[in-house]
């Protein structure tokens, strides 16, 4: 497919990568009535899924990123602006993200397709829709777009297409990226989360042998990595976990309609974190890279009817493909 030629042309101050990617932090106030539903798991442990429904016979399946939840400012931007056009959107919290820990040792990783299943699985189960769209931001994204690869021509037909929002689609180059000194403020941030949950998981499991002090000492995600996700989840190690669990090397195999948004500025992404072979050679696969936009920020105003054009951009891509 052609590469897309954006229409986000934002003004400053939202030119500013950093700004645009904390704006909705900060000034975002959209409030979301949720109903939340637990999905228990078959190894023992459960995720919540908060549905925002309006009785549409359309629903979004939206997955956050990294230490995000429903109530993270995107997922509720994206609920309301959808509800609005009459679709429903059933918002997923991943494992030990919804307030409440998860009762195993493992949470989730940035490849745990196992548990999108899951939710996709329940979703046809227990409810009548039409028609399922995809939704990922971020960690949320590269899950989305591995499982659609893996899965290739035996993904549901229900699920007609999908979108992935500043995706880390190469895992190793992401955390490179978050490494450098731009990205500092961030980086303790996810540490800060990160390392309280993995300090509980060893007061929670205390013969699973973690090295506490060093994980807690940990500067950076390959630390981490090192030192939690990937023994946790069966990996060997950190670069054992980032190359198994990319999506890129899996959107060769992607069969339906799929969007990617990610911005040329965006600081936690590489140069490898952006497709543009695999898109210029792909028929389902459609990449849109705004010369700005931060990390998950795309805003265009303060306040007004201008100031959700991912969502509206979103909206306008999956009603392309919806009966």
């Amino acid at each position: 497919m052609p590469l897309i030629n954006s229409t986000y042309n934002p003004t400053y101050p939202f030119t500013k990568t950093h700004f645009n990617t904390v704006f909705r932090t900060f000034f975002s106030r959209i409030k979301i009535k949720y109903s939340r539903k637990r999905l228990e798991l078959d190894d023992g442990d459960f995720m919540d899924l908060d549905i925002a429904s309006v009785k549409s016979d359309t629903v979004i399946i939206a997955f956050h990123g990294l230490e995000g939840s429903s109530e993270s400012t995107y997922i509720l931007a994206l609920s309301k602006v959808l509800n609005k056009a009459t679709i429903d959107v059933v918002a997923v919290n991943l494992r030990g993200c919804s307030g409440e820990h998860n009762r195993v040792l493992a949470s989730y990783h940035s490849g745990k397709t196992a548990d999108l299943e899951a939710v996709i699985n329940h979703i046809n189960e227990k409810y009548d829709y039409k028609n399922i769209v995809l939704v990922g931001y971020s960690l949320g994204g590269n899950i989305t777009l591995k499982y659609l690869g893996e899965q290739g021509a035996n993904l549901h037909p229900k699920i007609k297409c999908a979108v992935a929002v500043s995706v880390p689609c190469d895992l190793t180059g992401s955390s490179n990226a978050l490494m450098q000194k731009g990205n500092m403020a961030y980086m303790q941030r996810f540490l800060k989360s990160l390392k309280e949950k993995a300090l509980h998981k060893n007061q929670q499991f205390p013969n699973a042998n973690l090295d506490i002090d060093t994980l807690l000492a940990a500067k950076n995600f390959k630390d981490f990595d090192n030192l939690f996700t990937a023994p946790v989840n069966g990996f060997k190690d950190a670069q054992d976990y980032w190359t198994k669990n990319s999506s890129k090397p899996f959107l060769h195999a992607i069969k339906i309609p799929t969007l990617m948004v990610s911005a040329l500025d965006d600081t936690f992404l590489s140069k490898e974190c952006f497709p543009f072979k695999e898109a210029k050679e792909h028929p389902h696969l459609f990449l849109e890279t705004p010369k700005n936009g931060g990390h998950v920020g795309f805003n265009s105003t303060f306040y007004g009817k201008n100031g959700h054009w991912l969502e509206k951009r979103i909206f306008d891509f999956l009603s392309e493909y919806l009966n």
